[in-house]
């Protein structure tokens, strides 16, 4: 009898974890094709806009053809390998861009008291607000991606498979620190600016490559400020698979998505307990 009854009650939970998996995956591809109908709905103004960014970042790549024309290897990099890492930064924030659209936004979203329209939904919150929104550049960073990559990139199943463990590696990791700096809106009120200065350092800091840095500023690009980790993934992923950097890589993308689940929550509490209101003022 305890044996069955263990069995019957496993089965239950497996069910229903197989349940909400099944719920919220239903629940986010509703919320993508009504981000993708709307966007639709202005449409040259989103061709335009994706149009623009896919032209900006082709330009960087122009400046920087130009300094390699000149130094044709610089501490090992060559142009092919700045190529990919602008591909794997941009393709990767622009997935999560296109996708989760609201994770450089947590900070004025709270400040504002725009949770409260969250946390009426039975839905799970930081999912829901980072779900709501899809940006109309990131189309064009993300297609910017995939051209540089078709252009320079190893197209074999193993080159294509790694060039995407390094666009989820890359999304994941703006994701993660993001978050993080906009969740201090939860304990110090205003922080919108903090987090943009964040959002904006870790964005050009990925820009360029990580072996230019020594001592102490290479050592926080690969930890506190990882942006070094997404820059790297040309030389440490796609180049040659080095498997310390990957799963360190893999291990420090997990940590910060964790601290940036945990810490939400953690400030959910603040917020739900009263502190909006002050938020707000």
């Amino acid at each position: 009898m305890l044996t069955g009854d263990r069995e019957r009650a496993e089965t239950e939970q497996h069910s229903s974890w197989l349940g909400r998996i099944s719920a919220t995956t239903s629940f986010l591809i509703t919320c993508w094709k009504v981000n993708l109908a709307s966007t639709m709905e202005y449409r040259v103004s989103f061709l335009l806009m994706a149009g623009m960014m896919f032209i900006n970042n082709f330009m960087w790549l122009f400046f920087w053809s130009l300094f390699f024309g000149r130094f044709q290897v610089v501490n090992g990099w060559g142009i092919h390998d700045v190529m990919l890492m602008w591909a794997i930064g941009a393709g990767g924030f622009g997935w999560a861009n296109m996708l989760f659209g609201n994770f450089n936004r947590i900070a004025p979203i709270v400040a504002s008291g725009q949770l409260d329209v969250y946390l009426s939904q039975p839905k799970p919150v930081l999912l829901h607000v980072l779900a709501s929104r899809m940006s109309l550049t990131a189309a064009g960073d993300f297609a910017f991606g995939l051209v540089v990559y078709a252009w320079v990139g190893d197209h074999s199943f193993s080159g294509l498979l790694l060039f995407f463990i390094g666009l989820l590696i890359s999304g994941l990791l703006f994701m993660g620190v993001t978050i993080l700096a906009g969740c201090l809106a939860f304990f110090i009120g205003n922080a919108e600016g903090l987090a943009q200065q964040v959002f904006n350092s870790f964005v050009a800091l990925s820009t360029y490559p990580s072996d230019i840095f020594k001592g102490l500023a290479k050592t926080l690009l690969f930890t506190l400020i990882p942006a070094g980790v997404i820059s790297y993934i040309p030389i440490g992923l796609l180049r040659g698979f080095d498997f310390d950097f990957a799963w360190k890589a893999a291990a420090l993308t997990l940590g910060f998505g964790t601290a940036a689940i945990l810490v939400f929550k953690l400030g959910l509490k603040r917020y739900s307990s009263g502190n909006a209101i002050t938020l707000r003022g």
